[in-house]
């Protein structure tokens, strides 16, 4: 993939805002910029600081690296942020005084804050994590009605620790995971249990603690009531999906087969969509099966290739189980030698989530060892290996 200097990024502005068809003057609105300045942009004559790149990549629905690939003025905000989110839950159980906002409004902000971690946009998201964490947490404490108080605590939690996990802030992610485990009992609702138990598997990932890992999901599942409630259907297929996964990473392809065979029965229940903020449904479990398949090695990945021939995730996925798939598609190919097919997957990956493939270590690692073993379109490998700092 060319890199893209800085004498482009007016031009990609440009083009990118026609394409969603809209007038320098409906940009400028949308990004809270004055006209002069997307102009002055547009045509080369200013350069966007870091917050007016993002501002404009925000207006227009687009990651700030799509229109300059050396941006990394999320990586900057993230880093900055980091401290402020840990700051905001340090006190999670004392009550320190009554929200800013309504319940109504945390509502309305908890939501777009859970779109933003499943189309991967990581600098929204520590953008407004601070605050958002510490609203959460005092209508928690202050609130009448702290069963729906504690769902929104759990969401908020989430989308904080998407950041924090995917950048390496384990210690942060491994808090906000128990500080979702202490809230949702509090929301009287098994199904929420559930969805922090699939995000609790993080840290059994981290610790390499898969046997752990998958007793806790089986305890999850057998937890979540029997009911055939879409969203109930939906909890015990996702914690299947999670189980799968965590079961190839210990190598045991039995248990991993069983779970999997279990999800899939029961994604022909649902269709495909996000319920309790956790994507699944038929295609998912397709991207799990790649997932597993990769986990357990070499003697497996032909199932990845046999999916990826009949079958390329839709755009019913959220962006960053998109790029997800693709990512582990390229791990598959690499080890098949199959490298420019990687390099391929893994630039469909960035054009899907740039954040979270900048961010996953696989990516990293399969395009440096692309870049060690491969010598045609050495160019593109080096720049994209350049963009993702595998080197």
């Amino acid at each position: 993939m060319p890199a893209l200097d800085d004498g482009h990024v007016g031009k990609r502005i440009a083009a990118a805002r026609k394409a969603k068809r809209l007038r320098q003057a409906d940009l400028a609105r949308e990004a809270f910029l004055s006209l002069a300045m997307v102009k002055a942009v547009e045509r080369g004559a200013r350069h966007p600081s870091d917050v007016t790149l993002e501002s404009i990549a925000a207006a227009l629905g687009v990651d700030p690296t799509r229109l300059l690939s050396s941006f990394t003025g999320t990586e900057r905000r993230v880093h900055a942020a980091l401290p402020e989110v840990s700051a905001s839950i340090a006190a999670y159980d004392v009550p320190l005084g009554p929200p800013e906002r309504t319940l109504d409004d945390l509502h309305h902000a908890v939501d777009e804050a859970v779109q933003w971690r499943l189309s991967a946009q990581y600098g929204l998201i520590a953008q407004h994590a601070p605050i958002l964490l510490s609203d959460a947490l005092a209508a928690f404490h202050t609130a009448p009605d702290r069963r729906r108080a504690a769902q929104l605590l759990v969401s908020a939690a989430r989308s904080a620790d998407a950041v924090a996990y995917k950048f390496g802030a384990r210690d942060l992610s491994a808090r906000l995971i128990e500080l979702m485990r202490w809230a949702a009992p509090h929301a009287e609702d098994p199904l929420l249990s559930a969805s922090v138990a699939y995000v609790r598997t993080e840290t059994f990932f981290t610790a390499r603690a898969h046997t752990a890992g998958a007793l806790a999901l089986e305890a999850a599942v057998d937890a979540v009531p029997t009911s055939s409630s879409t969203d109930a259907v939906a909890a015990r297929g996702a914690l299947h999906m999670r189980a799968a996964v965590i079961a190839g990473r210990d190598g045991n392809a039995d248990a991993a087969d069983t779970h999997l065979t279990e999800a899939r029965r029961l994604a022909q229940l649902v269709r495909e969509g996000t319920y309790l903020g956790t994507a699944f449904g038929p295609e998912s479990v397709l991207v799990h099966e790649v997932s597993v398949a990769v986990s357990l090695g070499h003697d497996h990945i032909d199932r990845a290739f046999t999916i990826a021939r009949q079958w390329a995730p839709s755009t019913a996925l959220p962006a960053e189980r998109r790029s997800g798939f693709w990512i582990e598609l390229a791990r598959a190919q690499l080890w098949g030698n199959r490298f420019d097919d990687a390099f391929e997957s893994l630039k469909v990956a960035r054009l899907i989530a740039p954040q979270h493939t900048r961010k996953h270590p696989w990516a990293a690692e399969t395009s440096a060892t692309l870049l060690r073993l491969k010598r045609a379109d050495e160019e593109s490998l080096h720049h994209f290996v350049d963009w993702i700092g595998a080197v």
